[in-house]
């Protein structure tokens, strides 16, 4: 969820206790200098969230990272992302949306598309996970405003997935001004609801089961990159899973070890046949692809995954950030953002043959088959402002060049079966069923941003 990524991962050193020297054990040494768990800046031992997970491991012992993640991103009394804005200039990091309106717009015709080419259903559910300051949405609905005409009489709703309060507050102010409200009861799936400046209903819930069925379109930006993680290192007595534990020589510090048995993790999360020997493996993240999955496949729709990730070739990816920098992931715990790439592979494999799945392909790629470079000319011919056009340029920039944001972005998408066979239209003028229309030939209906936009 981060500007700037680091290509190369956190170097660190892994102990595993109650084992002799011999199995210190430890990759990209030759970084180790450059940043590690035991770098520059201070532990601060009066941290309540330092507190907290020290008395939670001298109690059980080591933590796995999944769980350490957990407790510092979405404790719900001390979670970063309960108690922080951390996004724009002023925070930890700043996302597509805010860097370009660009990114929005195309989005918001991805959408429009993905619905066309689902037969135009009545109801349509605009379904965003974690969305932010309400950037992304906000300009998704402007494009559907603005082409109002395209989406015909569909009931149209927004169903924002968000765990943070004080960010549903900020997303509410963006997308609603002052028509929102909080349910009075905390046991409410709905937690807040109200209006959008635009006129359409929409809705915050805390987890996507609460969210209604139906047709939709699920946009997950920067979403899984935050998601808790399991670490585990190739030993050779097999895989051992990767925890955090406190420092017996310097009890205001954390450090992570390999733990010398195995764990129920390791033994049930890593493929028989990896190659790799250090593995990060996003449970969570699975079991919402197989939700959405299976929601895709019974109700229609499509899930759009858009985050920093790899198609199961990286290793250790595992770091923190804090003011648009990279942060040591063990220090001061609840006060930086914590993140790991997406691996795509483990997605698709979590999806398996409910959905149709293609991708990832990156953003550069992505962004052009959408039409950016079209975009860009039609904003640029309509600006006369210079800084206005200076922004618009450095936006793009940083949108698609591959040394910036344009490769080591992907997008993923999962798709209804139906969706790559010519469909048939829900009903014509009358309520009358249209007849089929004939398919000319296997060639399934191209899908946005995946396949090269044709300009006439």
């Amino acid at each position: 969820m981060r500007t700037v990524r680091a290509l190369q991962g956190l170097s660190r050193v892994i102990v595993c206790p109650c084992s002799p020297p011999l199995f210190v054990r430890s990759w990209s040494v030759a970084q180790s200098q450059r940043f590690s768990s035991s770098s520059a800046e201070k532990p601060m031992p009066g941290n309540s969230m330092f507190r907290h997970l020290t008395s939670k491991i001298k109690a059980t012992g080591p933590i796995s990272v999944a769980e350490y993640m957990r407790e510092v991103l979405t404790n719900p009394v001390m979670g970063y992302y309960v108690q922080n804005d951390m996004l724009g200039p002023d925070g930890d990091f700043i996302t597509s949306p805010e860097i370009s309106q660009i990114f929005g717009e195309l989005l918001g015709i991805w959408c429009l598309s993905e619905w066309m080419g689902a037969g135009k259903p009545s109801r349509f559910q605009l379904v965003e996970f974690g969305p932010g300051r309400g950037s992304l949405a906000n300009d998704i609905l402007r494009v559907f405003s603005q082409l109002r005409g395209a989406l015909g009489g569909a009931a149209v709703s927004v169903h924002l997935v968000e765990v943070s309060p004080k960010l549903s507050q900020v997303q509410a102010q963006c997308l609603t001004g002052d028509q929102s409200q909080v349910s009075a009861s905390e046991d409410e799936p709905v937690y807040r609801q109200g209006t959008t400046t635009t006129g359409l209903p929409i809705s915050w819930y805390r987890n996507l089961d609460d969210v209604p069925r139906g047709f939709s379109i699920y946009l997950a930006h920067e979403f899984f990159d935050a998601l808790p993680i399991h670490m585990f290192q190739g030993t050779e007595k097999g895989w051992r899973e990767v925890m955090v534990d406190i420092d017996p020589d310097e009890p205001g510090k954390l450090r992570l070890v390999i733990v010398p048995a195995p764990t129920l993790a390791s033994t049930q999360l890593i493929q028989a046949d990896e190659k790799r020997r250090h593995v990060e493996v996003c449970p969570e993240g699975g079991v919402i692809v197989q939700r959405l999955a299976n929601r895709i496949a019974e109700d229609g729709g499509a899930a759009l995954i858009a985050d920093y990730g790899h198609d199961g070739t990286k290793t250790d990816t595992f770091r923190g950030f804090k003011g648009h920098k990279l942060h040591d992931v063990l220090a001061s715990p609840g006060s930086a953002d914590l993140t790991a790439d997406v691996d795509y592979s483990y997605l698709r494999r979590m999806a398996g043959a409910t959905v149709a799945c293609m991708g990832p392909v990156s953003q550069k790629d992505f962004l052009k088959n959408m039409g950016i470079d079209t975009r860009l000319q039609v904003l640029l011919r309509n600006c006369a402002d210079p800084s206005t056009r200076a922004q618009l340029i450095q936006g793009y920039d940083m949108l698609t060049n591959p040394l910036k944001m344009g490769e080591r972005f992907q997008f993923f998408t999962m798709l209804n079966h139906s969706r790559l066979t010519r469909p048939e239209p829900e009903q014509a003028k009358g309520g009358k069923k249209m007849a089929p229309v004939p398919k000319k030939g296997p060639a399934p209906l191209p899908v946005a941003g995946f396949s090269e936009l044709g300009l006439s």
